[in-house]
């Protein structure tokens, strides 16, 4: 079904040179890309996913809806697709970004919608929260003491 979607998508749009489904993690689910090409850009695609998902909370401007790199080339568009994954478009010169927003977000939608009911995690870890705490804080009594001269040792749990 995906591999329908993204090929679907390359038939209606011809501007559009490669795509890329990836976890938001980076991991690769599908591409027509090169496999190197298409894992790296899986990766960036999750970084740019990350900064413009934070760039949208800091100013308080609304859910992410995609991020787009435009290149001397053309353009590198990614999109959310449900909440596991991220639907990544390289395009020619001269694509008309506006009609194509409009029909890769109906596709990453329904790709999003696909990765999200097979209830298996994307990758290797699930995407944390906005609002999760950076670190846990571990009091000074629950750490081992170190003496002069001798090795750190692990406190028992």
């Amino acid at each position: 079904m995906l591999d329908t979607e993204l090929r679907g998508l390359r038939r209606r749009r011809p501007e559009v040179a490669g795509t890329v489904l990836a976890g938001r993690d980076g991991m690769l689910i599908s591409s027509d890309l090169p496999a190197t090409d298409a894992t790296h850009l899986a990766a960036l695609a999750a970084v740019s996913f990350g900064v413009g998902h934070q760039v949208a909370h800091t100013v308080r401007g609304g859910s992410f809806r995609e991020s787009v790199v435009h290149t001397a080339t053309g353009c590198v568009v990614t999109y959310p697709a449900g909440r596991h994954a991220l639907l990544t478009l390289v395009t020619g010169a001269g694509a008309d970004l506006e009609a194509l927003h409009e029909e890769a977000r109906a596709v990453a939608e329904r790709a999003g919608s696909a990765v999200d009911s097979q209830r298996v995690m994307v990758g290797a870890t699930p995407v944390p929260q906005v609002h999760a705490p950076l670190a846990v804080h571990t009091p000074l009594p629950a750490l081992a003491r170190r003496r002069p001269g001798s090795a750190w040792q692990r406190p028992p749990l």
